[in-house]
């Protein structure tokens, strides 16, 4: 027989044995053998537990990363434990946006509204950036974040150049690069088992203060005139026809011409778009940072030590990351993370951070007793293949983490901001300026984007499989192929690559090289990935191409008539220039003197 058990709002259909029923009062012996044995693994702490609640942790704060405390990993790892439920019952999401046919002003909400703005930005981690860079065009723009806005005490590890792309905005003073940067540190290192290494400079090599750049941010924004609601989290969004009503939990009731949803991942209106959908991949990420490293000089942009292992029921492909930390000489970060897919039997990510405790020791050649842990860091991020995701209602667009804008192989949103912000903020300024707030109207702003969309076979190719007909070595052999590669083609092809931009010309290349040096990876290419993913992939490998040919040679010859075109019209096509350049990854120049850059 089966019983029915709800947690958190699933549904699930557990076997009951008849000796739980009858006979002995507390069950069978052997049921009883098998009880006190879960009892008694639920009374001995793990080794993740002993060392988080030894460390003395700080306040949460929003944004990925925020909370490092035991308590927190738990709640984390429920909700992984619902995404990846067997249950085929999928509740229905929360309806956050609803619309009113009906104008705001001229109802009686409008009496009951504290403030009114031409934008309200909900979330405020990485939210204030374009909160910011709109408030600076001259917008009133308004912020509303559930905790405290400022930023977590775990660096961002980015580049000069990303950094330098908030410069060109017009957000952050070049002088302030210097005051946000706790740690820089080159050469970077890129290694897949015993393989060999491949060597950069300049790459994610900045380890940035988030409490830092956050109160820059935070202080440029009060000053060009914007609101912060803090301790606040929106609980309804209604679509008026002349203006959205946001009603807070606390009571108080805004009015904007748009809301941008920056509340990223598992922001209750994208899982209301979504439906509440499993995600398509995610990357599951852990780490530490901890005192007591003596070589402290360089970091690991991506390392593998080993090849796929089982953890419980999965398989799994280890990555590392590894950065100097800026709290110290002796201090260093270090990240393990894989990429899986959401299904009944995924390792949770304290189940991870078990190994990580086994594994991280060897892979920096010390022991764990030598260092002092100052924090643990937890992760997940979730990735659709539909993504970016345009705007489903009217007034209302998501931005950063939210849209799914960045890297299905990228566990960092901040990077993806810092591309992005220039072309979002002119794009967005003019729609509010022009009243093009429907929801086809905001879609131009988060387009179809073909170099992100063929990310996806990367980051199929980096995922283990339960069921796998290839050698555990072949995910490491296949990246070193692809680097080794892009090494011997040089800077122009591989530093995009290393930060997420995928371009037609250096991939053909690369890919090219790959079958003539090593054509019997091919087969297992195959087998690894699937025929219909290499399908669907090839389609966006054709639109990556096609991409590159219009921004190369029609987006010179329509742009110089863009002011002689109607509003709408002029709007529209700006819009589909960018996502031809963006799309293709044009957007992205290396200088003559080899470092990175970005053509605005």
């Amino acid at each position: 027989m089966t019983v029915m058990v709800t947690m958190n709002n699933y549904h699930y259909q557990i076997p009951i044995k008849n000796e739980l029923i009858f006979g002995c009062p507390f069950g069978a012996p052997s049921l009883q053998r098998k009880r006190r044995s879960y009892l008694n693994a639920q009374a001995t702490p793990s080794r993740t537990q002993r060392i988080m609640e030894n460390i003395a942790v700080s306040g949460e704060v929003g944004g990925a990363g925020g909370a490092y405390s035991y308590n927190a990993l738990k709640r984390l790892d429920q909700l992984w434990s619902s995404i990846c439920s067997a249950s085929t019952y999928v509740p229905e999401p929360q309806q956050v946006v609803s619309k009113v046919p009906s104008s705001l002003h001229d109802s009686k909400q409008s009496e009951k509204c504290v403030d009114t703005f031409d934008i309200v930005v909900c979330g405020g981690t990485l939210g204030i950036f374009i909160a910011t860079a709109l408030s600076a065009k001259g917008l009133r723009v308004g912020i509303v974040e559930r905790a405290i806005l400022k930023g977590r005490e775990q660096e961002w590890n980015i580049s000069r150049k990303e950094l330098l792309e908030l410069v060109e905005v017009g957000i952050l003073a070049e002088d302030d690069i210097d005051h946000v940067t706790s740690s820089s540190f080159n050469p970077n290192r890129c290694g897949f088992e015993g393989r060999g290494e491949i060597w950069v400079h300049d790459i994610l090599n900045l380890g940035v203060s988030p409490v830092k750049l956050i109160e820059i941010m935070r202080e440029r924004f009060n000053s060009l005139g914007g609101i912060i609601f803090e301790d606040c989290s929106v609980s309804r969004i209604c679509i008026h026809d002349d203006a959205a009503e946001l009603q807070l939990a606390d009571g108080k009731i805004l009015s904007s011409r748009l809301v941008i949803d920056a509340m990223g991942n598992f922001s209750p209106v994208v899982k209301q778009i979504r439906r509440g959908r499993r995600p398509d991949g995610v990357c599951l990420v852990v780490g530490s940072c901890c005192r007591g490293f003596k070589d402290n000089s360089t970091s690991d942009v991506i390392f593998s030590s080993a090849s796929v292992k089982s953890v419980g029921m999965s398989k799994v492909q280890y990555f590392w990351e590894a950065f100097p930390a800026g709290s110290g000489p002796l201090d260093r970060t270090t990240y393990m993370f894989t990429y899986v897919d959401p299904q009944p039997g995924c390792p949770k990510l304290e189940e991870l951070l078990e190994d990580y405790w086994d594994l991280m020791p060897n892979y920096q050649g010390t022991s764990l007793d030598n260092l002092d842990v100052l924090r643990v860091i937890y992760g997940i991020f979730p990735t659709y293949r539909d993504s970016p995701l345009p705007a489903t209602f009217d007034r209302v667009l998501q931005f950063g983490d939210a849209s799914g804008i960045q890297s299905p192989v990228s566990f960092g949103g901040f990077g993806s901001l810092t591309r992005h912000l220039g072309r979002l903020t002119t794009g967005i300024y003019e729609a509010v300026d022009s009243n093009f707030l429907d929801a086809e109207s905001l879609s131009l702003l988060n387009p179809y984007m073909p170099n992100l969309s063929a990310s996806w076979l990367f980051q199929r190719a980096m995922s283990a499989k339960k069921q796998s007909n290839v050698s555990p070595d072949f995910i490491n052999e296949l990246l070193y192929a692809n680097f080794e590669s892009m090494k011997k083609l040089g800077d122009p092809v591989l530093r995009p690559f290393l930060q997420d931009v995928i371009q037609f010309g250096p991939l053909v290349k690369t890919l090219g090289l790959v079958m003539l040096n090593r054509p019997q990876i091919i087969p297992s290419i195959f087998k690894q990935v699937g025929i219909p993913v290499l399908l669907d992939w090839s389609g966006h490998f054709f639109m990556l191409g096609y991409y590159t040919f219009l921004s190369t040679f029609f987006d010179p010859a329509i742009r110089p008539l863009l002011n002689t075109f109607p509003a709408k019209l002029k709007y529209e096509w700006k819009r589909r220039l960018d996502a031809w350049k963006y799309g293709a990854g044009l957007d992205y120049k290396l200088s003559h003197s080899g470092k990175d850059n970005r053509e605005e």
